[in-house]
């Protein structure tokens, strides 16, 4: 923690830092940590295509599985203030395992509730007089962090709990990915739409097309995972659909074989 104080600290003394600038320090914290708790992780950042776009970091653990999402702020925002803007309270209600940060405080969410936060140190020294600032909270950071780490999603759900998950991971798929992508009014998305509105329902709108392309992804996705026998990722899903499907498996096609935009890569 010390290494990564020094990190943004002398961040905060050339005094150009954006917040994407602090993203290699967290990085490497969130690495050295797991290092330290015998734990293997991956850090993704992810890129933010509007200002409600998806998290910065998600977090994997190894293995294929998601461990959580991290969203950085700037340096020295309110954290409290930031927590009911919609943009975060779309996250909460989307994702189960959430950090929110300003790099030098960090707050953890677990379904939507906040669970613990540790104050590493005070921006004010850095941000204003130019100096390292002391560690403070460095046991309650390192705790968040193991619950943050060891979270993981129950081995078996009932089929409540299933529907509710893929509902809330559809939600966020159509309002992130698919309605930005249908505004520019171009590219991929765009020409699904048409097609949609051409062959299959002529007086489709945007957000109706939305809704159903978002619920297609999802339970297209949840059909051909029924059929793998082992792993599964989104290249696979193409072959796993039944051929009779045949609406399904162009969809597919796409989303498995084509070159989807980072943001629905990442969420899919």
């Amino acid at each position: 923690m010390n290494a990564y104080l020094d990190s943004i600290a002398e961040l905060a003394q050339r005094g150009d830092a954006r917040e994407e600038s602090h993203y290699p320090a967290l990085d490497n914290l969130l690495n050295a940590l797991a290092q330290a708790q015998g734990r293997t992780i991956q850090v993704t950042v992810l890129p933010k295509p509007t200002e409600a776009g998806n998290p910065d970091f998600r977090v994997w653990d190894g293995s294929h599985q998601v461990i959580g999402y991290i969203e950085a702020k700037a340096p020295g925002a309110n954290l409290d203030q930031v927590e009911t803007s919609e943009q975060l309270q779309r996250y909460l209600h989307t994702f189960p395992n959430v950090i929110l940060t300003d790099f030098y405080e960090f707050h953890l969410y677990r379904n939507g509730l906040l669970l613990e936060r540790a104050l590493l140190a005070r921006p004010f020294v850095a941000q204003k007089l130019k100096a390292k600032p002391p560690a403070e909270q460095v046991e309650a950071l390192t705790h968040l962090f193991e619950t943050f780490f060891s979270f993981a999603l129950p081995p078996s759900f009932t089929a409540e709990d299933l529907a509710r998950d893929l509902a809330r991971r559809t939600r966020f798929l159509r309002d992130e990915v698919i309605r930005p992508e249908l505004a520019q009014g171009q590219g991929p998305v765009h020409g699904f739409y048409q097609a949609f509105q051409k062959y299959l329902i002529a007086g489709l709108t945007e957000d109706q097309f939305a809704d159903l392309y978002a619920q297609t992804i999802t339970y297209g996705l949840f059909a051909a995972r029924t059929r793998a026998q082992n792993s599964f990722n989104r290249q696979m899903a193409y072959a796993l659909i039944p051929a009779t499907i045949g609406i399904l498996r162009d969809v597919f096609q796409f989303i498995s074989l084509g070159k989807p935009s980072p943001q629905m890569e990442a969420i899919v």
